[in-house]
């Protein structure tokens, strides 16, 4: 590495405060330009190798001192172990290796560089151990290490046996490994003591780095007292390294061991970090609350003097390093070693020194060599020229295949996370084992007397919680997260650590996106494409196949049952890619797809529940609490300064006080818990994070059953939402809006549930029982809420009542309660969807009781006798349908919804047309006018109806609503002129002014009647119409019957009846199933034509009217046909069927009779008159084709009389007749065939 780079990483000294936090980890130091890809070529063969200084805390590097030969390196110089700015605080390693690394030291640097943990590492450990490992088929040293997982991550920690089983002899602990190592592996073990050489070689390997350092060759011995440090000080270092195991699950003295006492005192040993945070915490944000005292004696600090991430060809590893680097030479970076001139170099201590340049990345080697610890020469070598060194040649290559082999084998063989796992390799042996400390401790009476328990637990959840704080891309690793935090929980003890279990749980709970939707249920699911990142606890990876060099389970029967995995040779480790499942581990613990909302939303409020019980069980009960002391003041609560700037929560507070008084919650909300959680602990915060949670699931879990049409099971849950937010309102000292609209979306579903359950009333017994059904979950997370608070303060809203009034007035009451709580909060402007989709729903229910009350007085109405009058219910009913149509109009017309404002404006129309019907009873039939209450309503009811189409605008709007509008319009005036035809006001108006008014409605009615529109309702706007054309001629010829004077008058009478009787025939001449009346319409025109007769004094005039008179009748054979047709009918499917099943509308046949009786008088009459007139003009002019209409009228005449006489005929012969008398009456002069028609 070039010196500006190495120098740009640790120039700047951070001191021992920041090495302990390290939080310029996650700050992201400069070190990354300080990288530098260096590429060996050695024998040929490439080795690839990268070093990033992460973190470094020693001082700017000095050059080293090249000693005088002849330099005693047995005497101290003035300057050993003592304190100097070129060396840095006085006791650290910066100068030497000698002080062995603690047990944890790769927990240290995870928790410092938690990004890289679980994702981009492969490996992370001491630098010491990594070489260990590379060195093993070259080294018959013994090998003890313990393996960890996260996620792809592996972290290797020393597993010093000796000093364990030392620890186990006098405090008991580790008595379950000691016996099985002893049972298994070494019968006759006993503690093998450091040999003196060991010692020696320490001490003038310490002064030989102290007289570098400090240049002065010549450097005086110090005084004799100093020399006897020598011994003490190699004692101290090795007391140090006896005390650095920790007890296996020890906690700090001050907290007591009893569940029950843990509570707010246990804070200390418990994360900092609340995961209700989850979305605002920083990623500085860490655990250093979570060691507290015990941190240091838990050996998790990260005292390293550097790490580095180091990629060694396609491996990744976060290394610590203790090894000294001095500037000097030919490059500005070296590793200083002391070697003994009499040893040659080995090829261990050549990989060994290989090794530490390329983790460095040091571009020389400086090798001082001496006799008997006198100093004799220098030899500097490049890093690429040791492995070629004469005694310590080795291949790069072989290196390089042995580390791929190892991290395949414990990659496929580690493979759940939590456990402890021990790769062991006993002195003078080739085989390799690898053990799962976990299950054999799980063997044993106390499964926590794995002391690696703790910091594996909190190092899951920590990487868990960085990937959680990583919005962006965190959900492609939710099935790492979940796998992480699961075996986090596995691990620990709930009554020790609640907090860190009720925040696991949160967090869990955190991954099932609630409102996510529905499409990425599906198996495209970027939640299902985790890569190799994730492991199953259940699901164990088969063993490669043994072509692929695996490991074998089969060598010795006493290994069989013990070991997870055997290296039966550690010649093995140097054959390329005999391991090869190093990225073809398959992905098991893939978060779960949930098929539907409610699996989702269960095993969320599973995660709440754990969390909520964590929780509970941490929080004293309230008989353990102390009596209050008379003589302490009680600390009033308050809030912090800027939270009371941010929004003003204080006006929040009272608007949510009032609001909940006016719902009529009799609770008290004294906003304080019930179980003695004191406001601002961790108990405190966690619950109502886990409460808000439990509320949202169960209200997803509600709108999906609304969805499908289950509204018991919808109102039962929507129940325990609306728990769940009142006991957090209860807990709450800050009110945010965010859970406001949370409480307004909530009620709005609960009003929906209720109109749905009143639209559905006659599956009341289903609703029912869904409704009282609850799961032992669901009853557990009540007791849960119910040890804050009641749970009454929205018992109104969420009962299921049999009374279909008293649920629509529940339903509207849950949309005003929503809709205040938008409008208190100013969550209208920020929410416009929901504030439009509740007025909605409030206007649309208010709809809905109005109708309710129209229909109640419309059964009252059909109820009383006709001659009473109006009853004062009746009116009361009116005043509360009338209301609601009002406030519903107004909810619409605030969001100009102009569609849903023109319907409720119609039903106010219907209302007014109601109460004019209710009106019109209070007299005799006979006596029967239209009354001015009549004509009042009725015309109220029109302007109702005009608002509408005003709202509407255009047709083009809501064409249907449009359509509906004008129908009713025109029913409206048609019904009102109706009645004032037929029961005329004569008392208090005149006859032409009720016959003008009568005209004005019908024309206005025929206005709103659009006859030529082709839709659904045309034959019924056509009939409409024919009708006030029948009625209108009908009128215009009573008046011209009872008219006496004014010429002028009569003349307009007699063209306006003829013409709405033209109108009146060819709009029934269009309907297939009204020929009563089109024969009722002809017979009037006939009758018209008649008296018409009655006024004319010439034969010519009376003759040609008695000619058009004949041709209507003719014309009428149209009607007479539809009615056969009809009869024809009906008689086949007397035939088929019984009578009883004709449901459809059938013919009126009195009324047929009876037309039919006065159509043959009618025609009767005509012919004989015909007859006469044509006898008599005979006799003065003869005239061939008056003689053949004389025949031929003569000819019909004399058949309808013995058809008339023949009362034995049936309806349909008499119709078949008069059939063949019009035909042949229509033929003229053409030749008439004999005898009767049968």
């Amino acid at each position: 590495m070039g010196d500006s780079k190495e120098v740009g990483a640790e120039a700047s000294p951070v001191g021992d405060a920041a090495r302990g936090g390290l939080s310029l980890l996650s700050q992201g130091e400069p070190e990354e330009p300080s990288a530098q890809e260096s590429a060996l070529f050695l024998g040929g063969n490439e080795v690839k190798s990268r070093a990033v200084v992460k973190y470094s805390s020693a001082p700017p590097r000095t050059a080293f001192a090249q000693l005088e030969e002849k330099t005693d390196l047995k005497l101290p110089p003035a300057n050993w172990l003592r304190e100097s700015a070129k060396l840095g605080p006085a006791g650290t390693t910066i100068l030497g290796n000698s002080k062995k690394s603690k047990p944890f030291s790769s927990f240290g640097m995870a928790y410092d560089f938690i990004d890289s943990v679980g994702n981009d590492v492969d490996v992370v450990s001491d630098s010491e151990n990594i070489k260990k490992l590379l060195k093993i088929p070259y080294s018959k040293s013994h090998v003890s290490m313990a393996v960890h997982r996260v996620g792809r991550t592996l972290l290797l920690d020393e597993l010093d046996i000796q000093e364990l089983f030392m620890r186990s002899s006098q405090t008991g602990d580790w008595t379950w490994l000691k016996e099985f190592y002893q049972r298994l592996i070494d019968q006759k073990w006993q503690r093998k003591k450091k040999s003196k050489e060991h010692w020696y070689q320490k001490a003038i390997l310490s002064k030989f780095l102290y007289y570098s350092i400090n240049g002065d060759g010549a450097a005086q011995p110090v005084p004799s007292a100093a020399e006897q440090q020598e011994s003490p000080s190699s004692d101290q270092t090795h007391d140090s390294e006896g005390v650095s195991w920790p007890a296996p699950f020890e906690m700090p003295s001050s907290v007591s061991e009893d569940p029950s006492a843990s509570g707010q005192e246990s804070e200390p040993l418990e994360p900092s970090y609340i995961v209700g945070q989850v979305a605002s915490a920083s990623k500085e944000q860490n655990l250093s609350t979570l060691f507290n005292d015990g941190e240091n004696s838990q050996g998790l600090k990260n005292d390293f003097v550097r790490n580095i991430l180091w990629t060694f060809e396609d491996i990744h590893m976060l290394v610590g390093s203790n090894m000294p680097i001095f500037g000097g030479g030919r490059y500005p970076a070296v590793s200083l070693r002391l070697r003994d001139n009499n040893k040659p170099i080995n090829v261990l201590t050549g990989i060994d020194y290989w090794l530490d340049n390329l983790i460095c990345n040091v571009p020389e080697l400086v090798m001082c060599f001496h006799v008997n610890g006198i100093v004799q020469k220098y030899e500097m070598i490049k890093t690429e020229e040791i492995p070629n060194l004469e005694n310590s040649n080795f291949s790069t290559k072989v290196i390089k295949d042995i580390a791929q082999n190892i991290l395949s084998f414990l990659k496929s063989n580690c493979t759940k996370e939590g456990h402890t796992y021990w790769l062991f390799k006993a002195s003078g042996s080739d085989i390799v084992k690898l053990y799962d400390l976990t299950t054999l401790c799980e063997e044993t009476e106390d499964k926590y007397q794995n002391p690696f328990t703790m910091p594996v637990a909190i190092l899951l959840y920590k990487v868990a919680c960085n990937m959680m704080m990583k919005k962006n891309q965190n959900k492609k690793h939710y099935g790492t997260i979940r796998t992480l935090l699961l075996n986090c929980v596995k691990l620990l003890d709930k009554s020790r650590h609640p907090q860190i279990i009720a925040s696991a749980n949160y967090m869990l709970s955190e991954l099932f996106q609630l409102d996510e939707p529905k499409k990425e249920e599906s198996s495209e699911s970027p939640l299902n494409e985790n890569s190799d990142e994730s492991y199953s606890e259940e699901e164990e990876e088969m063993p490669d196949s043994d072509e692929n060099g695996s490991y074998s389970t089969s060598s010795d029967p006493s290994d069989d049952n013990k070991a997870v995995a055997i290296i039966k040779s550690v010649g093995e480790l140097s054959v390329p890619e005999k391991y090869k499942s190093i990225h073809q581990i398959r992905p098991s613990c893939a978060f779960p797809v949930c098929h539907d909302t409610e699996e989702r939303c269960r095993l969320v409020l599973s995660y709440v529940l754990e969390g909520l019980k964590s929780v509970d069980s941490s929080i004293k009960k309230e008989s353990d609490l102390p009596a209050a002391d008379p003589n302490t003041p009680i600390p009033l609560k308050y809030e912090d300064e800027d939270e009371s700037t941010r929004g003003g929560p204080e006006g929040l507070e009272k608007q949510m006080a009032l609001f909940l008084d006016k719902m009529g919650s009799l609770q008290k909300r004294n906003y304080s818990s019930q179980s003695g959680m004191i406001p601002g602990s961790w108990q405190h915060k966690m619950k109502l994070q886990l409460i808000l949670k439990s509320a949202k699931a169960y209200y997803v879990l509600s709108d999906a059953a609304m969805s499908l049409q289950k509204y018991g099971r919808a109102l039962r849950y929507i129940k325990l939402a609306l728990q769940s937010h009142d006991t957090y309102c209860c807990l709450c000292t800050n009110m945010l809006s965010e859970v406001l609209l949370f409480l307004s979306q909530y009620l709005t579903l609960c009003g929906d549930i209720q109109l749905m359950l009143a639209q559905n009333a006659n599956n009341r017994a289903a609703h029912l029982e869904e409704f009282n059904y609850q799961t032992k979950e669901d009853q557990e997370i009540l007791h849960s809420l119910h040890r804050e608070s009641s749970c009454q303060g929205f018992a109104w809203a969420t009962d299921l009542s049999t009374d279909l009034e008293s649920q629509l007035s529940v339903s509207c009451k849950c949309y005003e309660a929503a809709n205040e709580i938008l409008q208190f909060s100013d969550l209208k402007s920020q929410n416009p969807e929901h504030y439009v989709r509740v007025l909605k729903r409030m206007g649309n229910v208010r709809n809905e009781i109005g109708v309710f009350y129209m229909n109640q007085a419309a059964a009252l109405q059909s109820e009383r006798l006709v001659s009473k009058s109006v009853s004062a219910a009746e009116q009361q009913l009116w005043k509360k349908s009338f209301s609601c149509f009002e406030k519903g109009i107004h909810n619409f017309e605030s969001i100009d919804d102009a569609t849903n404002t023109a319907l409720l404006l119609c039903n106010t129309g219907r209302l007014m047309r109601i109460c004019a019907q209710a009106h019109c009873g209070a007299e005799d039939e006979f006596k029967r006018e239209f009354s001015p209450e009549e004509g009042l309503y009725y015309n109220k009811a029109v302007d109702y109806y005009l608002k509408a189409l005003r709202s509407l605008g255009v047709r083009d709007i809501h064409p249907a609503v449009w359509d509906s509008v004008n129908w009713e319009l025109s029913t409206t005036y048609f019904t009102m002129a109706t009645l004032q035809q037929d029961y005329a006001p004569l008392s208090r108006k005149a006859q032409e002014q009720i016959e003008k008014e009568v005209s004005e409605a019908m024309m206005k009615s025929l206005k709103y009647c659009d006859v030529d529109l082709v839709s659904a309702r045309q034959p019924l706007c056509q009939y409409r119409a024919a009708t006030i054309h029948h009625r209108l001629a009908s009128m215009y010829h009573s008046c011209l019957r009872n008219q006496v004077g004014d010429e002028h008058l009569r003349k307009q009478h007699r063209v306006l009846a003829d013409l709405h009787y033209n109108k009146a025939v060819k709009l029934f001449q269009l309907l297939k199933d009204a020929p009563c009346e089109l024969l009722r319409v002809q017979l009037e025109r006939v009758a018209f034509a008649e008296f018409q007769m009655t006024s004319q004094n010439s034969n010519v005039g009376k003759l040609k009217t008695l000619s058009g008179a004949l041709d209507i009748m003719v014309r009428t054979e149209h009607a007479f046909q539809l009615i056969r047709k009809e009869l024809m009918e009906e008689f086949d499917q007397g035939s088929e069927t019984t009578p009883a099943t004709d449901s459809s509308p059938s013919l009126n046949q009195e009324e047929v009779i009876k037309l039919l009786s006065i159509f043959e008088s009618r025609l009767s009459f005509l012919l004989l008159q015909s007859i006469k007139l044509l006898s008599s003009t005979k006799k003065k002019t003869s005239n061939i084709d008056e003689d053949v209409v004389f025949k031929t009228n003569k000819q019909i005449y004399s058949q309808l009389l013995r058809a008339t006489a023949n009362k034995s005929a049936s309806l349909l012969e008499r119709i078949d007749i008069i059939i063949h008398l019009l035909q042949q009456l229509a033929r003229g002069g053409s030749a008439v065939s004999g005898g009767v028609v049968q």
